[in-house]
């Protein structure tokens, strides 16, 4: 009689809110909660437990193998996607080049050490390979929305912690060491846009965090990040049609208050940026950065440094000998570690994923793709990473299986909808 009462009370839209639920599978979102809390692993392990920064950075390898191996043992059995029709995803077979042509720079890379570059190198092999072997055995879509969902609960946390964290000399969020502002930035801005995905696809309600994520990236004064995540979103206010004007004066509305209110700090950070601030936070400092790798690259200008060949090498500079990660822009990162054979591979990459992404209908879910990719590429013009790419292999794998999904059968594979019989990819609280 209750279970009576309650189906008869239910409206259209309850109906709709449940049909449109989509399973939460738990291995993918510890596997997405791991991508974005392993940013502080290095700083918990220095600050809180005070400890070498290489046995965080260590641990946090660990971490990433331990959960391969759980993967990959979990992983057995009747195939959903196959490992050879994956890897006919272009995205995935460029990534797959752009990884083996960085393990073989090995043999003429100048890394200060080669162990420990191996290192790294394995843990972002490893990424794309959990990934992979989480999409050859579950449906593509509930992977990738447990992902994104565990990816935002961890930024959640991190976003909270840099609040309460003592801000920088510079006014800034986060660790100038450990866990700075432009990681932060950048963790709060993708999961913003990985929030929009979801709310676009109908799974979810994500606003609040994603006002949350929006706030932390305004008030993080990463400024790289800030101007692509503004114009990124501008693009998108304007292309989505689904939305009314009321809502989109309203998000603009919001935009300009929350600029307000910042105003102050905003001035007084520029103050120091200009007055106090040291040559390796300033342009002029980035502009150095940018001089010495694209003299190191023109010496090498086929096949680059190899791998993790400028930490340690460039000269310490700036008062306070700020030691360079990574060359400060994207295109001139492969150019500096893989020569011209590095900016072709790049551009193979991104465009692989950008021609497939044309091929969608036009509609929410091809506008908030190409948008991620928008921001990447903006922030790509001053910021780069030292291993991977600033949008990183694991997750252009995982858009490239959306996108080929999407497609149907005019992709790589048709939509499946059925759940493996793994216990690790068992939808807790799925609605049937």
């Amino acid at each position: 009689m209750i279970a009576d009462r309650f189906v008869a009370r239910m409206t259209p839209a309850d109906e709709r809110a449940i049909a449109n639920e989509r399973p939460m599978l738990p291995t993918p979102a510890l596997v997405g909660f791991y991508f974005s809390f392993r940013s502080a692993i290095v700083l918990i392990a220095a600050r809180w437990f005070l400890l070498e920064p290489q046995m965080g950075a260590a641990a946090g390898l660990a971490i990433g193998f331990a959960l391969l191996l759980v993967v990959a043992f979990q992983a057995f059995g009747v195939a959903e996607h196959p490992l050879h029709r994956m890897v006919r995803i272009p995205s995935l077979r460029w990534g797959m080049a752009y990884l083996t042509f960085a393990g073989c720079s090995f043999a003429w890379s100048g890394a200060v050490s080669l162990p420990a570059s191996f290192g790294y190198w394995c843990g972002v092999v490893a990424d794309v390979a959990i990934v992979v072997l989480m999409l050859r055995v579950g449906p593509v879509e509930a992977v990738a929305h447990s992902l994104m969902k565990g990816f935002i609960a961890s930024t959640c946390l991190l976003a909270a912690i840099a609040w309460i964290m003592p801000a920088q000399v510079d006014l800034r969020l986060g660790d100038p060491d450990y866990f700075n502002t432009n990681q932060i930035g950048n963790l709060c801005a993708f999961s913003v846009l990985m929030a929009q995905y979801l709310m676009c696809r109908n799974d979810g309600r994500w606003g609040m965090a994603a006002g949350f994520f929006a706030l932390t990236v305004m008030r993080s004064l990463s400024k790289t990040t800030l101007v692509a995540f503004l114009v990124c979103e501008g693009l998108l206010l304007m292309r989505d049609k689904a939305m009314s004007r009321r809502a989109k004066l309203l998000i603009a509305c919001a935009t300009v208050a929350v600029g307000l209110a910042f105003w102050g700090l905003y001035e007084s950070y520029y103050d120091v940026y200009t007055t106090a601030g040291n040559q390796a936070e300033t342009l002029t400092g980035r502009t150095a950065i940018w001089a010495y790798a694209l003299n190191a690259a023109m010496a090498k200008p086929w096949f680059g440094n190899g791998f993790d060949a400028l930490w340690k090498v460039m000269s310490p500079f700036g008062p306070d000998q700020f030691e360079a990660r990574h060359a400060e822009n994207e295109l001139l990162q492969q150019f500096f570690a893989y020569g011209l054979a590095g900016v072709v591979l790049l551009l193979a990459v991104y465009g692989s994923l950008y021609r497939r992404m044309r091929k969608l209908s036009r509609g929410p879910m091809r506008a908030m793709l190409v948008t991620i990719l928008v921001f990447v590429l903006i922030r790509g013009l001053a910021e780069a990473e030292p291993f991977d790419l600033l949008l990183p292999l694991w997750a252009i794998t995982l858009f490239g299986a959306l996108i080929e999904s999407a497609l149907g059968s005019g992709g790589v594979w048709g939509p499946r909808t059925s759940l493996p019989a793994s216990d690790l990819f068992r939808a807790s609280g799925a609605t049937r």
